[in-house]
């Protein structure tokens, strides 16, 4: 017998972030997984209310993930390879990456994965720090690519 319960979406509390089969961290914040289709109009002549529609190019922006404080240097260790002396090393040829954002539960289980293409790091902020501040120590990156696809 079926139930007629809805199954509640799983908590997003944390993430995974791979590069090329690399554990760059996992992260508590990811925003960015979105896509824009343009539109294209086109006014067709004698039909004056009326406008053809057609879907134009895709718009993939900047994925941005937030975590605290780790001990890894992978991070660093790809930031590195795309830019300064790594950046100068490689002939100025920037080598672009597969990777992957996953989301997973509290016992690390893999609920759902984006897989993006052709990705390299743009920015990272570290934490701000202040001696009277009980905030969490926070590091920022983000990362431009060319497209993602959702998947299992």
């Amino acid at each position: 017998m079926a139930s007629s319960r809805t199954i509640d979406p799983p908590f997003t509390g944390k993430f995974i972030f791979t590069v090329d089969d690399i554990e760059i961290g996992a992260f508590t914040e990811v925003t960015g997984l979105s896509v824009q289709i343009d539109v294209e109009e086109y006014a067709e002549g004698g039909q004056n209310q009326f406008t053809h529609k057609f879907p134009g190019r895709m718009k993939w922006p900047n994925i941005v993930l937030k975590r605290g404080i780790t001990n890894t240097d992978n991070l660093f260790k790809w930031l590195a390879q795309c830019s300064g002396d790594g950046f100068a090393g490689a002939g100025y040829k920037l080598e672009r990456k597969s990777g992957s954002v996953s989301l997973v539960d509290g016992k690390g289980k893999k609920l759902r994965s984006w897989k993006f293409v052709e990705a390299y790091p743009v920015k990272w902020s570290g934490p701000k720090f202040a001696a009277s501040s009980k905030d969490l120590a926070v590091e920022e990156l983000e990362v431009c690519h060319c497209g993602f696809v959702a998947g299992g």
